[in-house]
């Protein structure tokens, strides 16, 4: 943003989903697809055959949700009600916080997750779904990916709850209103007409002003903050490892933003479960430099400055001049001759399918016979 950094945070998740934050790590487990059988056989009821026939068809140790869906019709009918809710909280969760990009299939691990009902509580769920979602978004951060996977409610509630100018929503009620259920459930999905390029120049003008930087104070009766949110280091789910840097959004929680300390490297970090349980010092550390905010924006001197220097608080370059002419060396310049252009085509093409780098010496070569048939 033009004023700062911002995140969803572990309170967003509490507040939006009322999912609990406290809890354990999930460390998976590799699932065959013979595996994948046994599981729905022991956990789903369901039999041998049909278990085969199923995974069969989904050619990898995943379930279809839609399969699941019936499976639990079946046992909520027969009262079979441990078979029911397993199969229900698999669909449950593979249809929102751990959504892949098909939107159809769920990984049959996560079935793992559902084995001891009474104990299924004892999870960090409200992790689980940032983690995921963070992995995601990293992913959509690259050029090349055309789709969201997670749970993109959360983020489009986030924005809804922070952003109030930003898109259309419907409002299914005031938060004076609410009863206790989740925040998510204040907003109703409106189809929206504007485009990514007509979003970036909106956002590149928001104000300090624009943003709600406390949204759910007005929902502390259901969900009271907790102080584990403040933690700083790494989350994990699976074989998913995240940072979260709450120092680098403070006024979110209501605190002066000062100039943060720089990002973890979660590559190096060993004891994860360890500083998750043991959180007190690190929220100590990340409120002990900053002070409760006087206004809802504030920042220390000198902020804006680092944040300009070391990041990209804008979406759409501001004017510059335009770039002076530059003789384009020969080896750059298209090639003249048709023949020589379609080679240029093609060698271009595979170079870009197999995402080859110039540096690369496996492709030296061709990259230079490239070079050879552009100067032509």
């Amino acid at each position: 943003m033009p004023f700062g950094e911002m995140s969803i945070t572990l309170d967003d998740v509490a507040c939006l989903l009322h999912l609990p934050i406290r809890g354990i790590f999930w460390i998976p487990q590799d699932v065959t697809e013979e595996l994948a059988v046994e599981l729905v056989v022991d956990y789903l009821g369901v039999s041998q055959s049909q278990a085969q026939s199923h995974v069969r068809s989904c050619r990898g140790s995943y379930y279809k949700l839609e399969w699941l869906y019936d499976i639990f019709v079946h046992h909520r009918a027969a009262s079979s009600w441990a078979y029911a809710t397993r199969a229900y909280l698999l669909m449950l969760v593979g249809s929102t916080i751990f959504a892949d990009k098909t939107f159809t299939l769920v990984e049959a691990r996560y079935l793992l997750l559902f084995r001891d009902l009474d104990g299924c509580s004892g999870y960090s769920w409200g992790a689980a779904a940032l983690v995921t979602l963070y992995r995601y978004l990293g992913d959509a951060s690259m050029y090349s990916c055309k789709q969201l996977g997670g749970y993109p409610t959360l983020l489009q509630c986030w924005i809804h709850e922070y952003f109030p100018t930003v898109g259309k929503r419907g409002e299914n009620w005031n938060p004076a209103g609410n009863c206790g259920l989740p925040r998510a459930m204040r907003w109703s999905y409106r189809q929206g007409v504007l485009k990514v390029d007509d979003l970036r120049p909106i956002l590149d003008e928001l104000t300090p002003t624009d943003v709600i930087w406390r949204p759910f104070e007005d929902h502390r009766a259901w969900r009271v903050f907790d102080e584990i949110c403040l933690y700083r280091g790494c989350l994990k789910w699976g074989e998913t490892v995240v940072p979260y840097l709450p120092d680098r959004c403070l006024r979110q929680f209501g605190y002066r933003q000062y100039v943060p300390s720089p990002p973890l490297d979660c590559m190096m970090v060993t004891d994860i479960d360890v500083d998750w349980i043991s959180y007190h010092q690190s929220v100590v550390d990340v409120i002990s430099s900053s002070s409760v905010a006087t206004t809802p924006s504030e920042v220390v001197d000198g902020y804006l400055e680092w944040y300009y220097r070391v990041s990209h608080p804008r979406l759409v370059p501001l004017h510059r001049d335009a770039p002076r002419e530059v003789a384009v060396p020969v080896y750059d310049a298209g090639p003249s001759n048709p023949d020589w252009a379609h080679v240029s085509t093609l060698i271009r093409r595979y170079l870009r399918q197999v995402n080859a780098e110039e540096e690369d010496p496996q492709f030296s070569d061709l990259f230079e016979a490239l070079h050879i048939s552009r100067s032509h």
